[in-house]
């Protein structure tokens, strides 16, 4: 077992990368009572990542396959995200809630799968623009909605 972190330390430091910043987002939205906190926006960051290591690896071990593309995995990475996140879209009377929550988990797969490929610049940029739009967009959002008389502004 040993062995294995001391071989794989990098692997390892893109799996923690990738939680950590999945949990950053998910606590915002377990601050504003949303159903996907930090549990599921850590497992989808964290998951992203290890599809895309996998990828990396499978394309080392077998590398003269013909037809093989490591970038098949990441494209369906972003498929099943979408079905996640269509899973989360509900429609209620006339209000459609749950996209901001689909877009988090489609944005929170990439920055998993950016921790994944390495690109930790571009995964932490990300999460700290995700955090931007989610909570600060959220302070300007509130009084539009009560000025535009949309009555129950804790919609998503």
């Amino acid at each position: 077992m040993i062995q294995f972190f001391a071989q794989n330390n990098e692997i390892i430091i893109r799996l923690l990368v990738a939680v950590g910043l999945g949990l950053l987002i998910g606590v915002e939205r377990a601050l504003v009572h949303k159903e996907a906190g930090m549990k599921t926006h850590a497992l989808v960051s964290l998951g992203s990542a290890v599809f895309i290591v996998v990828s990396q690896m499978i394309s080392l071990r077998y590398p003269n396959v013909v037809g093989f593309d490591p970038s098949r995995i990441a494209s369906q990475v972003i498929v099943g995200i979408g079905f996640l996140g269509a899973g989360s879209i509900i429609l209620q009377g006339n209000k459609l809630l749950g996209l901001t929550t689909a877009g988090g988990l489609w944005v929170t797969a990439a920055v998993g799968m950016a921790a994944g490929f390495g690109f930790y610049g571009l995964a932490v940029v990300t999460t700290i623009l995700v955090l931007l739009v989610l909570i600060l967009v959220n302070l300007f959002e509130n009084p539009i909605r009560k000025i535009t008389g949309e009555r129950d502004h804790k919609k998503d």
